[in-house]
């Protein structure tokens, strides 16, 4: 299975073009993935640098013909028309998908700090091997308090999954709501989380649990060891010259760290000022 995580700034390259083709020919041409998690869609955004107001969430699912799209937004609010803004997170997957969970992290309120919403979107994927919880977010980028709340949502909500893998099965068997559905206890999280490799929260997002929940571990870490990260971010961006770092990451929950193959960030796109991650797991 080949999975691309990809920050795309809503679709604008580092010359300024807002150009939702160019992810797709990009992402194409990187790996030909089955899976593709997107962070920064936009739609009906025209404030936004370079952007017209375009569907980037149409537009991308145009370009996969035959690929579920499931999105998850976490800013949704009323334009002056009477219609909708959005921005958030996009799975694309021609991998069968099943159930579908939308969560929102939390904002607790910091006066004076700019931020927004935040949200993990979850789908269980069929993969080669079998089903698979594959979540990915976009963490606050100004607030470290955001973040520190927003990393122990995302550690909460594993934990809750592989317990609920674990749980008996529920009585119901009617193919209604209340029917029971095994959650995948084989993870993966993806996505832009901003904080660096080095970051204390980064350590906590891999950190035991307690109650013997399997912990995630980084990706790159399981495939290269103490080798430092590759920038993911600020290596073409004009505003912040000479500042690099890694705020895009894949974890794995540690089952699956065996079948990990291929990890590696694409230094040379500029098609988004993050660089694409790009990920191979065996069958």
């Amino acid at each position: 299975m080949r999975l691309l995580s990809w920050n795309v700034q809503w679709c604008r390259g580092v010359d300024g073009t807002v150009d939702p083709a160019r992810i797709a020919r990009t992402a194409r041409a990187l790996c030909d993935p089955d899976v593709l998690c997107l962070q920064e869609v936009a739609v009906n955004f025209p404030a936004l640098a370079g952007s017209r107001g375009e569907d980037q969430r149409a537009a991308l699912a145009g370009e996969f013909p035959g690929y579920a799209a499931i999105v998850a937004w976490g800013v949704d609010v009323p334009d002056e028309a009477g219609g909708r803004r959005r921005f958030g997170n996009l799975i694309l997957s021609r991998l069968p998908v099943g159930r579908v969970l939308r969560h929102a992290l939390p904002w607790p309120p910091e006066p004076g700090c700019p931020s927004m919403p935040r949200v993990a979107l979850e789908a269980e994927i069929r993969a080669p091997w079998g089903d698979v919880r594959l979540t990915t977010t976009h963490l606050e980028y100004y607030s470290p308090q955001q973040r520190a709340a927003q990393v122990e949502r995302l550690r909460a909500l594993h934990a809750e999954a592989c317990a609920q893998a674990a749980a008996a099965p529920s009585p119901r068997e009617d193919g209604g709501p209340f029917q029971r559905r095994d959650r995948p206890r084989d993870a993966i999280l993806t996505g832009d989380f901003n904080l660096p490799a080095g970051d204390r929260l980064h350590d906590r997002l891999c950190a035991p649990f307690d109650d013997g929940t399997p912990p995630l571990r980084d990706a790159w870490r399981v495939l290269h060891g103490a080798t430092p990260h590759p920038p993911s971010f600020r290596l073409y961006d004009a505003d912040y010259p000479g500042t690099p770092y890694c705020c895009d990451f894949v974890f794995v929950s540690e089952a699956l760290a065996p079948r990990l193959k291929m990890l590696r960030i694409d230094a040379n796109c500029q098609a988004s000022d993050h660089q694409p991650v790009v990920a191979e797991f065996s069958a």
